[in-house]
């Protein structure tokens, strides 16, 4: 099949169709995790552990990761406008299931059926920005697009946060469906298909040894609070998912229809781009998981605090964002990378010297600087790693950018709940345990951060190279 062409306008319907895509995106990953602050209300009304409530949470990003999986051959099967109504409607049906649900186990049914809507919105929002945009636009686009992954899960505490001082956890669904209507019918028509679809061969067996490897890594990292560092339950899903990861590569090596083509990977500059990408993902999620329950267990505030203090970091990345995609556009992609990692390295150092005395005050003032910090380097490490593969290529590109941040997001909730929880005993009271357990989730950020400079210095030192 021939090579598709590059774009050489942006129409108006074509930027409708971003539009719609972009929202319906938005929406899903609203409510990836805005049940984060609801967490404890969650945990006294249902009568379950933090290590099981966080599921809403981990059980989605979980779902949506093994999604993307999917995601080349979705585009390469499905017209954009049968993923765009398919996602949209999955977001109805799991809203209205949340809604009514009477327990837990409902609850999280709801919570993976919804979750279809942000795994299939996500890559194709992607993927209509880069069929639809001319090269020399790329990175601004990309940067809004980019602005949806990092502003809506930072929207989400507050998000969650008002609608439990309106009402209560519920509101979370009913506000957000009739949002999810009026997104389907704005974009139904103006949704195009700018490649043309085949009846493509889809690789059960290698999306069964992905999800093996990804749920097996995921229950081995819950079981910590539980069962410890050295216990059978989290070794042994460290090595099924290892395994499971090796036998996919053995093959994906040999296949003539790969679920995702690795060989992508042999670009150096994409695939350091990608480890860091994924790192600030799982960051970003975790501690938008961590501080709303960091306010409400030890700082004793209310969840709509805990909420808001998140909004003002959320809104100044909002307005800075596009200014961002400019600075890769017009001075490379080494400034606002470098720079924005700067920053974030700062605010977690910061949050990890800190961790046990920070005050609603500081965290807002300190996640306003992570914030700006990880989204100048978020969106335009992104882009920097698409503009070194082809056409041809930016699908597969585009699902395993998008697979890792998910997978990485649902590690990063399991993670840090796991060392906020690690700390018992030694006559501490649950608040204090807990900031000693902050702390040690804060200082893990921090380390992330500092690996990622070797990562960037890898990337243009090959970039110089070229």
């Amino acid at each position: 099949m021939a090579e598709q062409a590059e774009p050489q306008k942006l129409t108006g319907r074509r930027m409708v169709a971003i539009v719609a895509v972009a929202l319906m995106a938005f929406v899903g990953i609203l409510v990836e995790t805005s049940m984060n602050v609801t967490f404890p209300t969650l945990m006294r009304s249902m009568h379950v552990s933090l290590d099981t409530v966080q599921w809403v949470a981990t059980g989605y990003l979980l779902t949506v990761a093994l999604l993307m999986i999917t995601s080349a051959y979705l585009k390469q099967r499905f017209t954009n406008r049968q993923l765009f109504v398919t996602g949209a409607s999955l977001f109805i049906v799991g809203a209205l299931i949340c809604a009514l649900a009477p327990n837990f186990p409902i609850l999280l049914l709801g919570r993976l059926v919804q979750a279809g809507c942000a795994g299939i919105a996500i890559p194709l929002m992607i993927n209509v920005v880069v069929e639809s945009v001319p090269r020399a636009k790329l990175g601004f686009y990309l940067g809004m697009t980019g602005l949806i992954l990092m502003i809506a899960p930072a929207s989400e505490p507050t998000f969650g946060g008002i609608m439990v001082a309106i009402a209560d956890w519920r509101m979370i669904f009913w506000s957000t469906l009739p949002v999810e209507l009026l997104i389907l019918i704005f974009g139904w028509k103006a949704i195009q298909q700018y490649s043309p679809t085949q009846k493509a061969k889809f690789n059960w067996s290698q999306f069964v040894l992905l999800a093996i490897a990804f749920i097996a890594i995921t229950l081995g990292f819950n079981s910590l609070n539980t069962a410890g560092w050295l216990s059978w339950q989290f070794l042994g899903g460290l090595i099924v998912g290892v395994l499971a990861i090796l036998w996919y590569i053995r093959l994906n090596k040999t296949s003539d229809h790969p679920i995702l083509r690795l060989e992508i990977f042999r670009n150096p500059i994409f695939t350091y781009s990608f480890f860091a990408y994924v790192i600030l993902q799982f960051c970003n999620i975790g501690i938008n998981l961590e501080l709303p329950n960091y306010a409400q267990i030890v700082v004793g505030a209310g969840s709509l605090a805990g909420g808001m203090m998140l909004l003002p970091g959320s809104l100044i990345t909002a307005i800075l964002q596009p200014l961002f995609g400019r600075m890769l556009d017009e001075h490379g992609a080494k400034l606002p990378i470098l720079l924005g990692s700067s920053l974030f390295f700062v605010a977690a150092l910061a949050f990890t010297v800190l961790g046990q005395h920070l005050s609603i005050l500081v965290i807002s003032l300190l996640y306003i600087l992570f914030s700006i910090g990880r989204s100048m380097a978020f969106s335009n490490t992104m882009t920097n790693g698409l503009k070194e593969v082809t056409i041809a290529q930016r699908a597969d590109a585009n699902a395993i950018y998008n697979t890792g941040q998910q997978f990485a997001g649902s590690l990063g909730t399991t993670i840090l709940v796991a060392l906020m929880s690690s700390v018992r005993g030694g006559g501490l009271s649950y608040a204090h345990a807990t900031a000693v357990g902050s702390q040690l989730a804060f200082g893990l950020i921090l380390t992330l951060s500092i690996s990622n400079f070797g990562f960037y210095f890898i990337v243009f030192r090959h970039q110089k190279n070229d």
